[in-house]
């Protein structure tokens, strides 16, 4: 099981990530919303700020927080290091219902390219 900080880098690789995007993976992150990524197995959300190319303001929240982000995703932690790592594509962990999301579907769309 991953643990919290494991789940932490693996938002912050992802802000990296998108950061340094080009091409068509540079338009998937144009997106200005905010995002909130729960855990399941640790029972912690995380929530942040899509915007500018990058993830931003991320803070970890026990629990599900009250305010409903824009994008919404829930998976365990294993599966969220393991989408951010590369081992895990997005659309087989969606399709399984090993990642679930809230969002409308451009959104997931572009998501999709992003992880």
């Amino acid at each position: 099981m991953a643990t919290l900080e494991e789940c932490r880098a693996a938002l912050d690789q992802l802000a990296r990530n998108m950061a340094g995007a080009e091409g068509d993976m540079r338009a998937a992150t144009a997106l200005d919303r905010s995002l909130s990524c729960r855990i399941t197995d640790l029972d912690v959300t995380f929530a942040g700020r899509l915007a500018g190319g990058t993830l931003t303001a991320v803070v970890a929240v026990p629990g599900t927080p009250d305010d409903k982000a824009q994008i919404r995703l829930a998976m365990s932690g294993d599966d969220l290091v393991a989408m951010v790592g590369g081992e895990l594509g997005f659309a087989k962990a969606w399709g399984s219902g090993r990642v679930r999301v809230h969002a409308s579907l451009r959104d997931v769309l572009r998501l999709r390219s992003l992880l």
